[in-house]
């Protein structure tokens, strides 16, 4: 179940819309704990109520052949006690549910403290934590003080129920007895089948404070299921525009013309955007309006611009996780016909000619897509400001995330469940492209001058928390390690050499060059013109007009750019 739940959590990138949108709290403590819970409880209620079922079915004969009115006085006795009970703890439901949350919600802000320990002590703001983790225990006290009432409540009434059972059958039958229609052992016998029966009657009594947790359990898996289904089927803003997603299938083969001509002409488009008009993703603000450019191998392009004005969020559009808006972004993806050799044809588009006088002809497959998670796999590499370290060893973090290395390895005596060794998700990344060896491991380390972290952390299978080991600088590097290991067609690059000197970053710049990747880069810096040939200006758009906030320019390649110093 909890395979079942990850794989539609990761599907179409829920998990970041149900976050970035904030649709819904804590998805991991719904995963993690109300999914043990539910399946726990689930099998503990199934054998409760074969075992009852099974009782219910030996002992009701015994009791209705001692004395009828006896067995109409269990059941009326029972729907009674149901009903009180029902009448009691109809709170204990919302009060579980409640409970849950808030529970879920303190245990989240002690997470957020061990993430942000290092910027929490130099800001000091050890008090200001304690009062915000404070007041949120004190949520989850106060719904449990009411959870704790109703709960006491509810086994007043239960206590009572039960003594009251003791006495119940003897006052019924006691009459007959006295008459001398029965002997005193039938008083026994009706007594312990008018408990067992009556037992089996008064489950919703008997088991009412942990039905109420179930339901809360219930309500909140109901609620989780409901959202990623919605989700998944894209009904999430489905009336709202959106950005059109396309995918260019461009195949090459051997020809006497190139579009129309008798020359060498591949097209070497990577990016098309048409007419795009960038919201965010509640439809409240547009950011950027009517924008149009193409993006070409090797034509750099920068982006520029007041904080705000909407650079990183077009590379959110571009990588696919932003739809909200109108326009169209088209991905031009090179693939090569039956026949022809993908080496040849990749150094003949690199060197902008035919080899061996051999014209090559291009076939375009234009194809919509649901949204840009679905665009080609490899083809867009995106690297944030603050890299993403995942858990495990140095060498799973170079290979993130385009390769996986066995990171759930299960042999055929493992004792896992079989829906484990199996994944919902498949990354074609990998399909396409050889694991890297560990010599070209250590060797993309020394291009981005992380060499030194084989003898410092042991080795490539070393496995410490890299996110507070490294420093920022280091986590930027290794995230353009991972990038020149992954030789995308381009890369999104989000003010990714903020954290380096410029010795760094102009390093790292020659090697993505070099690598034949074309990288589109948001950022401040005025050195980081030097590395690109294009620059997208972006200002601030006003609210009461429809006019463009864009410029785009083409950079002076034969002036150098230097960093300003301030007095």
């Amino acid at each position: 179940m909890t395979r079942y739940y990850l794989g539609r959590y990761f599907e179409n990138q829920t998990f970041y819309k149900i976050q970035s949108q904030s649709i819904i709290d804590n998805p991991d403590q719904r995963i993690v704990d109300d999914l043990s819970s539910f399946t726990g409880t689930s099998l503990s209620f199934a054998l409760t109520l074969f075992t009852a079922a099974v009782d219910l079915i030996s002992f009701s004969n015994i009791l209705f052949g001692i004395y009828p009115p006896l067995f109409v006085v269990l059941i009326v006795y029972s729907l009674g006690g149901t009903a009180i009970s029902v009448l009691v703890g109809k709170g204990l439901v919302n009060l579980n549910f409640m409970q849950e949350k808030k529970e879920a919600d303190f245990r989240y802000g002690l997470v957020r403290i061990r993430e942000n320990a290092e910027s929490i002590a130099f800001y000091g703001g050890e008090e200001n934590e304690m009062q915000l983790l404070l007041q949120r225990f004190k949520q989850a006290f106060e719904n449990l003080t009411q959870l704790l009432i109703s709960s006491r409540n509810l086994d007043f009434f239960t206590s009572g129920y039960r003594y009251l059972i003791q006495i119940l059958p003897a006052a019924v039958v006691a009459p007959m007895y006295f008459a001398g229609k029965i002997e005193f052992g039938v008083i026994n016998q009706s007594y312990s089948a008018f408990n067992h029966v009556l037992g089996d009657f008064s489950l919703i009594v008997y088991q009412f404070q942990a039905i109420s947790a179930f339901s809360a359990v219930i309500d909140r898996l109901g609620e989780f299921s409901d959202i990623l289904d919605r989700s998944n089927s894209l009904l999430i803003e489905d009336s709202k525009p959106k950005i059109a997603f396309l995918k260019v299938d461009q195949f090459y083969g051997t020809a006497s013309e190139c579009n129309g001509a008798d020359t060498f002409e591949v097209c070497q488009k990577l990016l098309e955007i048409e007419h795009l008009t960038l919201q965010t993703p509640q439809y409240t603000m547009t950011l950027i309006e009517d924008l149009s450019l193409v993006v070409t191998k090797g034509d750099h392009l920068l982006i520029m611009g007041p904080s705000g004005s909407g650079k990183t969020s077009l590379l959110r559009a571009i990588a696919g996780i932003w739809c909200s808006g109108n326009g169209t972004i088209r991905f031009h993806i090179k693939q090569s016909n039956k026949g022809t050799d993908r080496s040849i044809l990749q150094g003949a588009i690199n060197n902008d000619g035919p080899e061996n006088g051999t014209n090559y002809h291009t076939e375009e497959k234009e194809q919509q897509l649901v949204d840009g998670t679905e665009r080609s796999s490899g083809a867009i590499f995106f690297l944030p400001q603050r890299p993403y370290m995942v858990l495990g060893t140095l060498r799973q973090q170079l290979l993130y995330p385009t390769w996986i290395e066995d990171l759930i390895a299960v042999s055929e005596s493992d004792s896992l469940p079989f829906s484990l060794k199996s994944s919902r998700l498949t990354n074609t990344r990998c399909e396409l492209k050889p694991m890297p060896n560990e010599d070209e491991l250590v060797e993309v380390l020394k291009a981005v001058c992380l060499d030194h972290l084989m003898t410092r952390c042991n080795g490539l299978d070393s496995n410490v928390d890299w996110s507070s080991v490294l420093s920022l600088g280091e986590q930027q590097r290794l995230a353009f390690a991972r990038l020149l290991l992954a030789q995308p067609e381009f890369a999104l690059l989000d003010e990714s050499t903020s954290a380096l000197d410029e010795a760094n970053e102009v390093r790292l710049y020659k090697e993505i060059a070099a690598a034949g990747i074309t990288y589109i880069s948001v950022g401040h810096r005025s050195t980081l013109r030097n590395y690109h040939k294009q620059i997208l200006r972006l200002k601030n758009r006003a609210f009461d007009t429809f006019e463009r906030n864009w410029i785009l320019e083409t950079i002076d390649q034969d002036k150098t750019y230097l960093t300003k110093s301030v007095a």
